[in-house]
C-alpha cells in the first residue's frame, strides 16, 4: 500500500501501516548520522512519535518520504548537538582481534574516525549526500539551510575527510 492509499483510509491504521515500511530505513539514517546503534533506535522511536503528532501539517501524502526524513534528520541533529563529540560508530575506536593492514581496510577505518570528529552540521550533510544520495537542494530543504550553506558544509568537510587520508597514504 503507498502512502497515499493508506492516508486516504483510517488515520490511525495508515500511520501504522507507513510506519510499518519505514522502520528499517529510518533506523539506519538514524545509524548512519548517529554512530550508535542504540541512540538509532531512540531516535527513530522518537521521529515516529513525533511524526505522529505532526501528522495534520503533512498535506501531500506523496511527499511522506521528505516530511518524515525531514522531522528525522532535525531529531538526530538535536542529539548531535546535545553529546559531546564522540567517535562514530563508537565501536570502531577498539583494535579488531586480526587486523588486516590493508590499505582499504585503513582508510576505511581512518574515514570513519574522521566523520565522528566533523561537526554535528558538516557531518550531517555528509551523511545525507553520501550516504542517502541526497542532491545538495533536498538536503537543505530537508535541514532547512539555503544550497550555498549545504555546498559549503561538503566542501569543507570533504578537504579536512581529505587531509586525513592523504595521511594514512
Amino acid at each position: 500500500m503507498d502512502v497515499p492509499e493508506a492516508i486516504a483510509g483510517d488515520p490511525e491504521e495508515a500511520f501504522r501501516r507507513i510506519s510499518a515500511q519505514h522502520v528499517q530505513a529510518a533506523y539506519r539514517l538514524a545509524w548512519a548520522i548517529l554512530g550508535d546503534g542504540a541512540e538509532a533506535q531512540d531516535a527513530a522511536q522518537d521521529a515516529f512519535t513525533s511524526a505522529w503528532r505532526q501528522r495534520f501539517t503533512l498535506h501531500d501524502a506523496d511527499k511522506f518520504d521528505a516530511w518524515f526524513s525531514r522531522i528525522l534528520v532535525n531529531g538526530c541533529r538535536d542529539r548531535l548537538r546535545r553529546r559531546a563529540r564522540v567517535p562514530w560508530p563508537a565501536d570502531i575506536d577498539s583494535e579488531p582481534s586480526s587486523p588486516d593492514h590493508s590499505s582499504d581496510t585503513l582508510e576505511r577505518h581512518v574515514l570513519h574516525l574522521e566523520i565522528g570528529r566533523l561537526d554535528p552540521d558538516q557531518r550531517l550533510v555528509v551523511v545525507l549526500r553520501y550516504w542517502k544520495d541526497m542532491p545538495v537542494e533536498e538536503i537543505a530543504a530537508c535541514i532547512g539551510v539555503p544550497a550555498g550553506t549545504v555546498k559549503s558544509r561538503l566542501h569543507r568537510s570533504i578537504a579536512r575527510l581529505r587531509v586525513a587520508l592523504e595521511e594514512v597514504r
